[in-house]
């Protein structure tokens, strides 16, 4: 009898202390684990300016985090820039926060930190029982360079004479390489580009003011170097205040039944409107898509000054509309719509060969909405040529074409309703004037002199 209660109790004894070993063998595995806080730096360059914002992100899954220190040491000196420590859960459970994203802010003018080379120190604990209950700890270094000085801009071109719905160029000179630099017209940024002059830090930007921006418009260069300081200069300018004409289409119901057909794709999900209010979604609605393309097909341009001289115009062409026309569009001799014709419309006999105004490289050859078969070709830095509404085009993307040479034939296609060129110049993303790059006398007074004197420094 004694036998069988000893030997009940040993199997109780031995019972308890599995079911108090479990517990205690889960909160050692738990709490003693080894997994090392994350650190995640977002540092967009090495150098860190006057008032530049880190963004760094801490994680710890397991434990919890227990604390956050970040510093700068520079020539011996340590400098705190933030301590945080976390509450704990308790002393079993761990920490409470698992995760925090940080934002810290240097300011070297006011910790009394010099410009030059520094060493950013990251370091985080967790709760684990690690170390002597100290925690897992993870470090993080990074070899900055504080720079607190805005760059120079020295404007090199004196002389920026600009027509409204016109095109200019500036050319200047950075102190030192920066991230980002151009010319400001109002909100609209012109971006400037070296790689033209033997000098990396002199650029040249060509800007231009839309058909709206008359005499008044704030226009000024802008550069932010690698370290986020920031400066900006401003540069004499003329602006030359230019009236556009005005014209009235009537829209018969001939022209609507022969074109709105071509445009079935873009509207077939609102095939119960009237053939009015289709015309009115291409004009409006397809136009503005068709615009917003080209402009995203315009964004990248080789920094290479592929053209030369004169742009050419469509050989024995008469001019059938003009740059920044105010279109109004009747129909049963009732408004219905008005709209700006961003280029000229040059027409000769049908099916005509179109050379390339200048020397560049096709961006684009395909159809786009109210343009219909068009290409675009980029002349460098910004400036490029359309030709649209083609009855054909003989011209592919990546292709290298010679001043001259033809690169499609005069059409109908898109919005057009007789055999013509539509033929536009943009600078980055506004459309200007064609007229300009055409008159050999202003190329040389406005573009060529400038670059040429910038290269003779």
């Amino acid at each position: 009898m004694r036998t069988k209660e000893k030997k009940s109790k040993k199997r109780l004894i031995i019972l308890l202390c599995i079911i108090l070993a479990i517990p205690i063998a889960w909160i050692l595995i738990t709490r003693l684990e080894g997994g090392k806080p994350s650190i995640k730096l977002d540092l967009l360059s090495q150098t860190i300016g006057a008032s530049q914002e880190l963004s760094i992100s801490v994680a710890d899954m397991k434990s919890g985090l227990r604390r956050v220190w970040i510093g700068l040491l520079q020539n011996g000196m340590e400098t705190v820039l933030l301590e945080k420590d976390f509450p704990a859960k308790g002393l079993i459970v761990g920490g409470i926060k698992h995760e925090e994203a940080l934002k810290v802010k240097i300011d070297p003018d006011k910790r009394g930190i010099k410009d030059g080379k520094a060493i950013l120190r990251i370091v985080v604990c967790d709760f684990s029982w690690r170390h002597w209950f100290k925690g897992n700890r993870t470090y993080l270094e990074k070899n900055i360079i504080i720079d607190t000085k805005p760059p120079e801009i020295d404007i090199i071109s004196r002389f920026h004479n600009i027509s409204q719905g016109g095109a200019c160029l500036v050319v200047y000179k950075l102190s030192e390489e920066c991230h980002r630099s151009g010319v400001y017209v109002e909100e609209n940024f012109f971006p400037g580009h070296s790689g033209h002059f033997q000098d990396k830090n002199v650029l040249m930007a060509f800007f231009a003011l839309n058909h709206k921006q008359e005499p008044g418009t704030k226009i000024f260069v802008k550069a932010i170097d690698r370290a986020g300081n920031t400066s900006k200069a401003g540069f004499n300018y003329n602006i030359k205040r230019k009236v556009f004409k005005k014209d009235v289409i009537n829209i018969s119901d001939k022209f609507l039944n022969w074109k709105m057909p071509e445009f079935d794709i873009y509207t077939q999900q609102v095939s119960e409107l009237t053939i009015k209010n289709k015309f009115l979604k291409v004009n409006r609605d397809i136009r503005k898509n068709s615009y917003n393309k080209v402009i995203k097909l315009v964004e990248k341009t080789d920094k290479v000054l592929y053209w030369d001289g004169v742009f050419l115009r469509l050989p024995k062409s008469a001019n059938k509309a003009g740059f920044a026309e105010n279109r109004v569009y009747k129909y049963n001799n009732k408004i219905i719509d008005r709209q700006i014709h961003l280029g000229i419309d040059l027409a000769s006999i049908a099916h005509s060969p179109i050379p390339a105004a200048n020397r560049g490289k096709v961006v684009f050859a395909g159809s786009i909405g109210i343009y219909g078969k068009t290409v675009i070709i980029d002349h460098g830095f910004g400036l490029q040529s359309m030709y649209a509404h083609l009855s054909s085009y003989n011209v592919e993307e990546k292709q290298m074409v010679s001043k001259g040479e033809i690169v499609g034939r005069t059409g109908i296609t898109g919005l057009a309703g007789g055999d013509h060129l539509h033929y536009s110049i943009l600078i980055h993303n506004t459309f200007v004037n064609p007229i300009e790059w055409w008159d050999k006398a202003w190329i040389k007074n406005n573009i060529s002199s400038k670059i040429n004197k910038a290269e003779s420094r």
